[in-house]
């Protein structure tokens, strides 16, 4: 037997204390680089200082709480019982395994907690007791915010998101004095981990000019248009707005109908063409659709003044334009994903309005809300008082970073999308692995202030869309008057677009609705090719009453929604006419796809 088997703490001695002296050394000049990476732009003016008015709504938001809790003693009392009550239990088992009893845990973390599962968090009773102690505290606090009735739904929603983020944050997972697996390593290395570490922390801050920007996947190993974007194909249109792509036939017919694809331009378009294996754009070529993509500018300042207006007309109504002109058709099959397919089903209301809905013959939806009553933890971001921040900040620039939003999405799941990678990286000190996804996740868009600023208010605030007064280029649009059929994708595991959210939404529309509801979350429950197998979708009755009553007649099958949307696709118009090469009808070709817009970077 060796010594590690009779004492588990014999693992966690240093192997040198020379060189971890020196190590000592070297972690302390790396913080000081990264100390002045952080320093140096907010000495220059060219970083904020601020963060001041988002502490203070969290501080606000959580004194509601306290409030609620404080102001009866009785109450008080009763709820610090409860979390000593825990603690003494925790104790209690803890002193039983000391002394060789056996001891169920008080408190275990679900089976779906990565953060705990080295061995040392169930068989060391010192790190047990630690990760007991903290759920114990994590779950009790959570319990005050859901028990404190005075609150309303809005600010238990903000108070909840801020708890969570707050209880992940100080996981005792994330420090390497409670992180046997952490500590392991840094005493088996003699620190030459936070060595590497504050290496990369440094350069992490750097390239975000003073923020940091987490990197989750090693940037040097994609380029758009190398390894990521593909898809060949030629530009055929442009303006301060957006690129029009036009991909090369690889059929020798085609669909009668051409396909315009809408995507987010909180994102880059790429998502759908990551790569030949992963790409829904290739896919849809070789299905016989001539396929055209919009690629959305990454604005600055210039397009401070750009609103939903202007994506409208200089993005969808133009690019309808110049498909007609190109093919000859006046009509298209469109597919609009998440904030994409909310700017195309405003663009339909709008349509319909002005008599000229034939410009679109079907709408697919991808993971896409109309109706934002169940927008879910997004909506911890929007009420006046941020809204008016957030507008002030962009009213500075003209523009909102686009690593502020990428941070917002990440924070939905911050357990999986930045304590893992902070971890990893400051702590282990082991770049990222190379992922394609999550290269284009760190890919981030700027938001122009106009086009923001309704967004945010139209949609996610006042629910205007669906409630019939949106006001959009002079007209009040309403859903209902969209009489076309309509495909709309949900995911089940979705934080940017809910399920329940996106199934609600269907009941705005006049037409025809097949809702289809993928396994998986917002990026992975959409870009799911066939040959990978992955997953599941559900299909079932017209979408009426609850997602729940839908779900239990619903039908499961195995693997990519992609191929049924394909047939609903073709059950609306299968015509063929011979394939469409790009530059038909003296349309001139501007370069070559993916284009200069997609490669802009902030």
């Amino acid at each position: 037997m060796t010594g590690e088997d009779t004492n588990p703490m014999l693992q966690y001695i240093l192997n040198n204390p020379e060189e971890f002296a020196k190590n000592l050394s070297e972690i302390a000049e790396n913080g000081g680089k990264a100390l002045a990476a952080y320093l140096e732009p907010r000495e220059k003016g060219e970083a904020a200082t601020g963060g001041t008015e988002e502490l203070n709504a969290v501080v606000k938001t959580l004194a509601e709480v306290g409030n609620y809790w404080m102001k009866d003693p009785s109450r008080a009392i009763e709820a610090q019982t409860k979390l000593w009550s825990g603690y003494m239990n925790i104790w209690n088992s803890t002193l039983k395994r000391m002394a060789g009893e056996d001891s169920e845990p008080i408190v275990a973390p679900s089976n779906a907690d990565k953060r705990f599962k080295d061995s040392q968090w169930d068989d060391n009773n010192f790190f047990d007791f630690i990760k007991q102690m903290y759920l114990q505290t994590s779950n009790w606090a959570e319990e005050l915010v859901e028990g404190a009735e005075d609150l309303d739904d809005h600010t238990r929603h903000k108070a909840g998101f801020y708890v969570k983020q707050i209880s992940n944050a100080m996981s005792p997972s994330n420090f390497i004095l409670t992180n046997p697996e952490l500590l392991r390593e840094t005493m088996s290395s003699n620190g030459s981990n936070l060595v590497k570490g504050m290496k990369l922390l440094a350069e992490d801050i750097k390239a975000g000019h003073g923020d940091l920007r987490i990197r989750q996947t090693d940037p040097d190993k994609f380029e758009v248009g190398v390894n990521v974007a593909v898809t060949p194909g030629k530009i055929v249109e442009q303006n301060d707005v957006c690129q029009l792509i036009q991909y090369t036939p690889t059929t020798d017919t085609v669909l009668k109908r051409p396909l315009l694809i809408v995507p987010p331009w909180i994102n880059k378009y790429y998502i759908l063409d990551l790569n030949q294996e992963k790409s829904f754009i290739r896919w849809a070529v070789d299905q016989g659709h001539t396929v055209f993509v919009i690629s959305w500018i990454n604005p600055d300042e210039k397009q401070a003044q750009k609103s939903f207006e202007h994506y409208m007309r200089d993005g969808i109504l133009n690019s309808l334009e110049r498909i007609r002109k190109t093919t000859q058709q006046s009509t298209v099959n469109a597919i609009g994903y998440c904030v994409g397919g909310t700017l195309l089903a405003a663009t339909l209301a709008y349509l319909a309005r002005i008599g000229e809905e034939d410009r679109i013959s079907s709408a697919t939806f991808l993971t896409t809300q109309v109706d934002f009553t169940h927008a879910g933890d997004l909506k911890v971001f929007v009420d006046e008082e941020q809204i008016e921040i957030l507008e002030h900040r962009m009213g500075q620039k003209g523009y909102l970073d686009g690593s502020k939003m990428a941070t917002a999405f990440n924070m939905l799941r911050s357990n999986d999308l930045i304590w893992p990678y902070v971890v990893n990286n400051y702590l282990r000190g082991k770049d990222p692995f190379p992922f394609d996804l999550l290269y284009w996740n760190a890919d981030s868009t700027r938001m122009p202030a106009a086009n923001h600023s309704y967004y945010l208010r139209n949609c996610y605030h006042k629910n205007a869309l669906a409630e019939g007064e949106m006001e959009l280029a002079g007209e009040k649009l309403d859903l209902s008057e969209i009489q076309i059929p309509v495909y709309n994708l949900a995911t089940k595991e979705d934080h940017i677009a809910p399920a329940k959210s996106v199934f609600k939404g269907c009941g705005c529309f006049g037409g025809p609705v097949e809702y289809v509801l993928s396994g998986s979350g917002h990026i992975a429950g959409v870009v799911n090719p066939p040959s990978k197998e992955k997953y599941q979708y559900w299909t079932g009755n017209k979408p009426e009453g609850s997602l729940d009553d839908w779900m239990q007649n619903a039908s499961e099958t195995a693997g990519s929604w992609w191929p049924h949307w394909q047939k609903w696709i073709t059950s609306q118009d299968d015509n063929r006419v011979k394939a469409r090469k790009p530059g038909a009808r003296r349309t001139k070709i501007l370069e070559d796809a993916p284009g200069s817009y997609v490669k802009v970077r902030i």
